[in-house]
């Protein structure tokens, strides 16, 4: 287990050790927690407070919180007001997920840690004041964010109905993040949004990550097409290795990967050799973009993390803010300035799973500044499958409902069809993490994203985080705001001219996270389209998961690492063939 140094073991353990162990009469008199702050920290202190609680010692106990079976448990409760000294009780009926109440916990000897999601006052232009976690250049991660408190995880045994309270103290932070160094191909540059400052009533900027071309020294007269590479956040260019694989990691298990890491995810994957195909992959990119007949073009990966997730969606949003116009009118305009980029005529978009909604939802909502979108595997771009749910039918997002029995609805599977997670259980999850959408969770983030403002400033639930009951004047505004196939019907007249040769779309027929349906509703949609008719193409792979990019040939383990390579000459042979009378098709071609 990673211990942090520096530190000594501070977490008490008191479970009525002075007598004999003795029943509870009520709840209050139970097992439960108090933890107490015990590092100074400037300014207000508040936020959510963890209890995370794990039967493995792999990795802290923080670090154990997912979607899947090997889960820790976590219970949750709002903390305010707090300072050094200060104490907040974790016990009663506070939620936990996948456990729901302490009562449930199992007997057993587990690692301990306490953690404080740290949130701070948010004072936005339309009037509302929010309290929100704010990124601190980490991503949205509440286990690894900067400045949160901790406490230092600790073996012990807990026995659920014995009397007594777990003192843990939060005795240090989350340390700062190292800085990042550019390189010759790639600069880390970040800009102040004027248009997201106003709106979140603070300064706020947005980064992008900006693969210069090779040549791009040696050619100061050439200007370039821009790609962009929608991706979750990440702290390096996703794909790019500098650097031969290191030649201590052990050679890849192939069939094994085939068997039990056949997408690239999970925790089998390490185990089978995954780390060294990454890295071998990352620098056979590295050859091919420095390569003589690689396109010449600028890779960039967006920075837009926010006080609700990893990334915006890069969308306009009521309650994230005005990303999709920030990131057009003001971040790509100031790349293509600084790096010598030629304009909407020569600027696509990719990317898989958040990346690949965000390439096919900017091509629809701005038509006239991308010139090609390739979408894979991507969140539900029709929310009559809205993974497995149909928000326009269903009346609860947790379960199918006949007159005597209800079947809950899976939320991921394996690449075999069994169920690996519910609906019901990551949205609890979610809930315990962050109440009012702020868990930086998935089904979070789609509703802030989504949703209009609720009337106490945060999103509006789409569906009660509890029960799962479906809320139809909530799916109404999504429909219209943000229900991909809805808006191409709704306003096909218009997007259907500027949309010609621009659309790309790669999904799994066994996406992990039943993505495929509301793919198969687009496909249906355009295909029906008239006036003109469409020439979206569409790809299936036969029995991939999540992210299938388009690649037949080869496993999904393999073909997801290759997708820039793949991509940017599809991309950039629309640019030629479209390219606009008199525009720039030479200067970058060498």
């Amino acid at each position: 287990m990673k211990m942090l140094r520096g530190w000594s073991v501070v977490v008490v353990l008191s479970l009525a050790c002075q007598h004999a162990p003795s029943r509870p009469t009520a709840d209050a008199a139970a097992l439960g927690f108090e933890v107490r702050v015990q590092v100074a920290t400037p300014g207000p202190l508040q936020g959510r407070l963890l209890v995370v609680i794990a039967a493995s010692a792999e990795k802290e106990p923080r670090e154990l919180v997912n979607d899947d079976d090997a889960t820790a448990q976590v219970f949750g409760v709002d903390a305010h007001g707090l300072s050094v000294g200060s104490s907040v009780r974790v016990a009663g009926d506070v939620l936990g997920a996948p456990v729901a109440k302490l009562s449930g916990l199992p007997t057993g000897d587990y690692w301990v840690q306490a953690v404080l999601n740290r949130y701070e006052t948010f004072a936005r232009a339309d009037g509302k004041t929010l309290e929100l976690p704010p990124d601190q250049g980490e991503g949205q991660s509440w286990f690894e964010k900067p400045g949160n408190l901790l406490s230092t995880p600790k073996r012990m045994h807990l026995e659920v109905g014995v009397t007594g309270t777990v003192v843990l103290e939060l005795n240090h932070l989350v340390p700062p993040l190292p800085p990042r160094m550019d390189t010759a191909f790639v600069k880390h540059i970040r800009i102040r949004s004027e248009k997201l400052s106003a709106f979140w009533g603070r300064p706020v900027e947005l980064g992008a990550i900006v693969l210069l071309p090779e040549g791009f020294e040696s050619h100061p007269a050439s200007h370039y097409p821009l790609v962009l590479n929608h991706n979750h956040f990440t702290r390096t260019l996703s794909g790019w290795r500098e650097t031969p694989a290191e030649p201590s990691l052990p050679p890849p298990d192939l069939a094994a990967l085939a068997r039990d890491c056949p997408n690239g995810h999970g925790t089998l994957c390490a185990k089978h050799g995954y780390k060294r195909i990454e890295q071998e992959n990352g620098y056979a990119f590295y050859q091919q973009w420095r390569g003589a007949n690689f396109p010449r073009v600028l890779l960039v990966q967006l920075e837009h993390a926010n006080p609700f997730y990893d990334d915006s969606y890069a969308v306009n949003s009521v309650n994230v803010g005005p990303y999709g116009d920030a990131l057009v009118e003001e971040l790509l305009p100031y790349i293509e300035k600084r790096f010598r980029g030629l304009g909407p005529w020569a600027r696509g978009m990719y990317g898989g799973s958040t990346g690949g909604w965000e390439s096919l939802a900017d091509q629809v909502l701005y038509p006239d500044a991308f010139n090609g979108a390739v979408a894979s595997c991507p969140d539900p771009v029709d929310f009559h499958a809205y993974e497995s749910v149909n928000l326009y039918a269903d009346r609860n997002a947790y379960f199918s409902e006949g007159f005597f029995r209800r079947t809950p609805r899976p939320a991921s599977r394996t690449g075999l069809g069994y169920t690996a997670s519910t609906v019901e259980q990551e949205n609890q999850k979610e809930l315990v993490l962050g109440t009012r959408s702020r868990s930086g969770g998935q089904y979070d983030i789609w509703e802030a994203v989504f949703s209009p403002v609720g009337d106490d400033g945060y999103p509006r639930r789409v569906y009660d985080k509890q029960t799962g009951r479906v809320d139809p004047v909530t799916v109404a505004y999504w429909r219209e705001h943000f229900d991909l196939t809805h808006l191409l019907e709704r306003d096909w007249a218009t997007l259907g001219p500027k949309l010609q040769g621009k659309l790309h779309v790669n999904v799994g027929r066994v996406d992990t996270y039943f993505l495929e349906g509301a793919v198969y509703r687009l496909e249906r949609s355009l295909r029906a389209a008239k006036n003109p008719t469409s020439d979206a193409h569409f790809a299936y792979g036969l029995t991939d998961g999540h992210c299938w990019t388009g690649d037949a040939q080869h496993p999904n383990f393999l073909s997801r690492l290759q997708t820039h390579a793949r991509t940017i000459p599809i991309l950039v042979k629309h640019f030629l063939e479209s390219a606009p009378p008199g525009a720039d098709t030479t200067s970058w071609r060498y």
